[in-house]
């Protein structure tokens, strides 16, 4: 299997219990979307670098205790005395959270070059980034620098996955062309889609993607499946029947799915230039599988790889 390299938050999520009456029990677990995908990929099999910042106080020894017990490797991550991110979540009754973060100052955002040099220490099929690290300063354009320079050699992914609580649609409007160009893969769910570009056609979103230079855009849309443009070629997957418990990480894991087969097939490092359409659909398959499994477990806990042989 090929070496994926995942940089982004690592972010601890603390869930609201539906009735708080008098005081709150937070529930606090590990998460954030780039680690997120990070476990889920190393879950399935594949060798996962994680470049995170992450905090040497309590919270930080969550998250790198989650990652390093998933297998991840954390060579490139970065140690610092900065508080970890917190997230604090309520679930609608379908299973959806909506976050207040608690992002100032944090540990997650203060990249320098430096630090991502050690992207380049062991060679990368892939390289997936996203979510907030696109867009708060003054990491993102270190890691947009990163990603040019990698992209020589990876085949570079990108998941904005909107957080409408942080960062509003103007500045991803703004910043998404930015991004574009750099991108072989972004995955972007349907609610991104209408925070970001409201009232237009996913479609249509995607050929203009396309004209940016990504090769392949995959829309997710929940329980109605995924839709999937590989330079105009459309392809379209149902989602797997589930037993929902909540919805947080789903969108990660179906990344880390897409990813995990894409190397399977040998179609990573480059620009996608000899996947098909059937090896598309397999992909987005598995993908769809391991969203399920996620969306049947409390937070952002993906499957592992024998748990799916069952």
């Amino acid at each position: 299997m090929p070496v994926i390299a995942v940089i982004g938050e690592a972010v601890a999520d603390a869930f609201l219990p539906a009735e708080a009456a008098g005081g709150l029990d937070l529930r606090i677990t590990p998460g954030g979307s780039p680690a997120n995908t990070a476990v889920a990929l190393s879950r399935l099999g594949t060798s996962a670098r994680f470049l995170g910042r992450l905090s040497t106080g309590p919270l930080g020894r969550l998250l790198r205790g989650h990652l390093t017990e998933s297998g991840v490797d954390l060579s490139a991550s970065v140690d610092t005395e900065r508080k970890a991110t917190l997230a604090v979540a309520a679930l609608d009754a379908d299973g959806r959270a909506d976050y207040d973060f608690y992002a100032e100052g944090t540990a997650d955002w203060h990249w320098t070059p430096a630090e991502l040099a050690r992207l380049a220490e062991v060679p990368v099929e892939a390289v997936h980034t996203g979510s907030l690290a696109l867009a708060l300063p003054p990491g993102a354009g270190a890691i947009r620098d990163a990603l040019a320079e990698a992209r020589t050699s990876a085949t570079v992914s990108v998941d904005p996955n909107a957080r409408p609580g942080i960062v509003d649609a103007a500045t991803y409007r703004e910043r998404l062309p930015l991004w574009l160009p750099l991108a072989d893969i972004v995955k972007v769910s349907d609610e991104d889609l209408a925070y970001i570009h409201p009232g237009e056609d996913p479609l249509d979103v995607c050929d203009r993607w396309h004209e940016q230079g990504v090769a392949l855009v995959v829309v997710t849309r929940g329980g109605e499946g995924a839709t999937a443009s590989l330079r105009g070629e459309r392809v379209e997957v149902p989602a797997v029947p589930v037993d929902l418990v909540d919805t947080v990480g789903a969108g990660d894991s179906f990344t880390a799915g897409l990813l995990h087969t894409l190397g399977r097939l040998g179609r990573l490092g480059g620009r996608l230039d000899a996947l098909t359409a059937t090896e598309l659909r397999e992909a987005l398959d598995f993908a769809a599988l391991v969203s399920a499994r996620t969306c049947a477990t409390e937070g952002a806990n993906p499957p592992w790889a024998r748990e799916l042989a069952t």
